[in-house]
């Protein structure tokens, strides 16, 4: 069975990894006659789309199409809309995939009766300086970012909540609807949640591995994680419940810091309970960062995990709560104006 397949690629500024992707896809060996791909640019200034339109030149089956809004939500439905396929896949631009990427996702996707398909993102740096190592860690550990299947792995195919770079049945879209434009980010989590509430199944399929490359400054790891929970409470809203519980974590720490550290000045019963419980955290955070270090055989990684843990469940939990207040106190409307270009 070769259904024809929409491969969509949400892509900005990157002139340095889209080359890679689509060579990564004509290497796919899954038949090209039932493959398309849209590559849906949100105005790159730094040569991205001139890539592309050579690819384009030379290889039919690919094409650029422009996201004026920019965002990726408006990139995945404006993709969907452009293809033909019955199966979507998604595909980001900061990854490598294996040459059976393709035809192992549509296989289990019909095989298993599901409705989204992913593999296991195995988080590598792009670089080789101990801070790049050390974010990639941080990244794919469970102290890092909880029982997130697709970021930690599994050891058999399994049902979850969510996948990145998901491989759907088009029938779902015609079901359910499209991803949602007012999340700029956790977009894929509320529809996963939506998918779920209307009766979906979603599998992981961790022999399909797919290399990503995180960001690789500190700064660019603060912003990802405080925008990832700044739109989790809007996520909550629209389902009608957490998509996880996992990520409740992450916030009530942080409720937890504030609220126990000025009430450690009032009374030594409650200093007592914020110093136990931040030293039981401090303790966890040394034996994972050994753990890695151990692993990677890379001890200058211990200079930056410790603060790179502490950084993301901080950024995660304070842009929670600030979603909160944002988005479900105040009902903040997320307002997306097209470029000018």
């Amino acid at each position: 069975m070769n259904p024809l397949v929409s491969i969509i690629i949400p892509c900005f500024n990157e002139g340095n990894y889209i080359s890679s992707i689509l060579d990564d896809i004509l290497q796919q060996d899954y038949r090209k006659e039932y493959l398309e791909v849209l590559v849906v640019d949100g105005m790159s200034s730094d040569g991205t789309q001139e890539i592309i339109r050579q690819y384009q030149k030379r290889y039919p089956f690919i094409r650029l199409e422009l996201n004026e809004r920019q965002f990726v939500p408006f990139a995945l439905n404006l993709g969907i809309h452009k293809s033909k396929g019955e199966v979507i896949a998604i595909m980001g631009a900061h990854a490598q995939y294996p040459p059976d990427y393709i035809s192992s996702l549509v296989h289990a996707l019909f095989e298993l009766n599901a409705d989204n398909v992913g593999g296991v993102c195995v988080a590598t740096s792009a670089e080789t300086t101990p801070r790049a190592r050390a974010i990639a860690g941080a990244v794919s550990s469970p102290f890092g970012v909880g029982n997130s299947m697709f970021r930690i792995g599994a050891s058999k195919r399994m049902k979850v909540d969510t996948v990145t770079f998901g491989c759907y049945r088009r029938s779902v879209f015609d079901k359910i609807g499209l991803f949602d434009e007012e999340l700029l980010r956790n977009q894929d989590d509320e529809f996963n949640g939506r998918l779920l509430k209307n009766g979906g199944v979603i599998y992981l399929i961790p022999e399909v591995r797919i290399v990503y490359y995180p960001r690789t400054t500190i700064k660019g790891i603060r912003r990802m994680f405080y925008q990832y929970g700044l739109f989790k409470p809007l996520v909550a809203a629209k389902l009608g419940r957490p998509a996880t519980l996992r990520q409740l974590v992450p916030p009530l720490f942080v409720l937890f810091l504030l609220s126990f550290f000025a009430g450690s000045f009032i009374h030594p019963v409650i200093r007592t309970v914020f110093l136990s419980v931040a030293g039981l955290y401090v303790l966890a955070n040394f034996f994972v960062t050994l753990q890695i270090c151990l692993r990677d055989h890379s001890f200058l990684q211990s200079l930056y995990l410790p603060w790179l843990f502490l950084l993301i469940h901080l950024s995660y939990g304070w842009g929670y709560l600030v979603g909160i207040v944002k988005f479900i106190i105040f009902q903040k409307k997320i307002i997306v104006v097209k470029t000018s270009r």
